[in-house]
């Protein structure tokens, strides 16, 4: 609660404070913070004044949400590091006694045995006293005491196989005796530098989940007291929305109604909303959750005021406070950390392989009309973040569209003759494994549309029910809707539904396996240009 607008909101300011549109003399102190804001440099886009005017958000919602822009540490990745940090540090302490120790000698089958045995042993001791836990990570002394004790019961172990069995017996016990105070001097180093990286990584926010009630009232104000009760709990709550609670509820402000609460969460990077309405109030949180559905956020229900004993299996708590979890947030931590190396390494290959093809459009597009020939346009990507695509240019320059306000279709006069054969043949979209390599884009995924796409004078969000749960992964350059036929011209509402509802079923049943299928079948759908002008 030190942030001002924390301060401000528990004078009431947060719940009274009106709309930009509405508050007469604001524009320029909102443009000031605006320009300040890590927002303005999230997209390709410039926030101003006019982006807000319409906001349902007050003028401290906004302020809270641009301090919320950062992204922070996956603790599951952070977890998963240490531990192969750890691994490295016991290999290559044996290695280093082995060759340059005390009666140095050359690698054994005996050596590689000892070295995975302690792998094993260590990882399994560790994780029994808890040295992977966040909260263990920020303590120096208790932090390094648990990793010596545990280093130390390795080598226990090993006496004790080699008294009872004989195995190891010829291993030199100066190799043993130099190989674990190296080990040991590696392994204290290492989290001397751990419990200082994440005492900083806790004060900057960045090692916390970010949380936002949702629904207020007494309930709200028990949860709250119960979360701040659990001892070395990581959730920050951010901030209440809720269409009848008042303007602070135990000591945090509410930012808006829940209409609002959609817009808050396209501009801050939450982890988690919690419903906090009773299971019994059915009908109210079958509507709450068809809105909030389309957030990639984890949400749980909490159901800590109905006093039902749960399994574990669909629930989950954090301390003793229990909670029902509705949706999981798509890709996350290490899935999101595997997709990231996947998309860098097949974009990599891709670009290298089909060079020849990427400067042969060059040069045609060059001989074949005037003008540049990359196209940039600003299209939807996660989260409903704008984004601008990379195309090779198929259209006249002076006819192009890059707010895509007129569909293309069959015998558009606006596309060159060598656009229509790299449109057909999807080669305008190559540089997109650009977007890839930058980040913005995914090689397989939904593909990101372009912002004023609409069928019928109606725009796709406005045709397709849950159009934006499409969003809560990176957009692709090819997808499964694509590998099933749905690509080209949206001329029908029927087309745009098939094509969320293979997006929604890629988001989840992802896989990396799945998305080897998509990109190794992509060349194979391409041979149909039937729908592709």
């Amino acid at each position: 609660m030190s942030e001002p607008a924390y301060d401000r909101a528990e004078q009431g300011a947060a719940a009274s404070a009106p709309t930009p549109a509405a508050q007469p003399g604001v524009r320029g102190h909102l443009e000031n913070r605006l320009r300040q804001s890590p927002l303005a440099s999230r997209d390709a886009t410039k926030i101003s004044f006019e982006d807000f005017a319409n906001t349902s958000l007050s003028l401290d919602a906004l302020d809270i949400a641009q301090n919320l822009g950062k992204r922070g540490i996956s603790v599951p990745v952070l977890g998963g590091t240490v531990r192969l940090i750890d691994v490295l540090i016991i290999i290559v302490s044996a290695t280093i006694a082995l060759l340059i120790g005390p009666g140095a000698s050359s690698l054994t089958g005996i050596h590689a045995l000892a070295a995975g045995l302690a792998v094993l042993f260590t990882l399994a001791f560790f994780q029994a006293s808890d040295v992977y836990q966040v909260p263990v990570m920020r303590q120096r002394l208790a932090q390094i005491g648990r990793v010596s004790a545990g280093w130390t019961l390795v080598f226990a172990m090993f006496a004790v196989l080699r008294t009872a069995t004989g195995l190891g017996s010829s291993v030199s016990d100066a190799w043993i005796g130099a190989w674990y105070s190296m080990g040991l001097v590696g392994l204290c180093l290492s989290r001397l530098i751990l419990s200082r990286l994440a005492r900083n990584w806790t004060r900057s926010g960045s090692l916390e989940r970010r949380a936002i009630i949702v629904g207020g009232g007494t309930a709200a104000q028990e949860l709250i007291h119960d979360l701040e009760a659990q001892q070395d709990n990581d959730i920050r709550i951010c901030g209440i929305f809720d269409d009848r609670s008042p303007p602070v509820v135990a000591g945090y402000p509410k930012l808006g109604n829940i209409s609002a609460l959609v817009e808050f969460a396209r501009l801050a990077r939450i982890d988690m909303l919690i419903v906090c309405i009773p299971l019994r109030a059915e009908k109210r949180v079958l509507e709450l959750l068809k809105t909030l559905w389309v957030l990639p956020v984890d949400i749980r229900l909490s159901a800590h005021t109905d006093k039902v004993r749960f399994r574990d299996r669909g629930t989950s708590f954090i301390g003793t406070v229990p909670f029902v979890d509705v949706a999981e947030k798509p890709i996350a931590d290490w899935d999101m950390v595997a997709k990231r190396i996947f998309d860098v390494v097949f974009s990599v290959i891709a670009i290298v392989c089909l060079a020849p093809v990427m400067i042969g459009a060059i040069i045609a597009i060059k001989l074949d009309s005037k003008g540049p020939v990359i196209f940039r346009q600003k299209r939807y990507g996660f989260n409903n973040e704008i984004i601008e695509v990379l195309k090779f240019r198929s259209m006249y320059t002076d006819m192009a569209d890059p707010d895509a306000k007129k569909v293309v279709t069959k015998g558009d006069p606006r596309v060159t003759k060598v656009g229509r054969i790299i449109r057909k043949t999807s080669i305008d979209e190559l540089p997109q494994l650009f977007n890839v390599l930058a980040g913005s884009l995914s090689l397989v995924g939904p593909r990101p549309h372009a912002v004023n796409a609409h069928t019928n004078n109606e725009t796709w969000d406005d045709v397709v029910d849950g159009y934006f749960a499409r969003h809560k992964v990176k957009p692709g350059v090819t997808g499964w809707a694509q590998i099933n036929g749905w690509r080209g011209e949206v001329d029908t509402p029927e087309k745009i539904q098939k094509r969320v509802e293979c997006d929604v079923y890629y988001i989840e049943n992802w896989s990396i396996l799945f998305d080897l299928k998509i990109l190794f079948l992509t060349p194979l759908k391409l041979l149909n240009t039937e729908n592709a002008y």
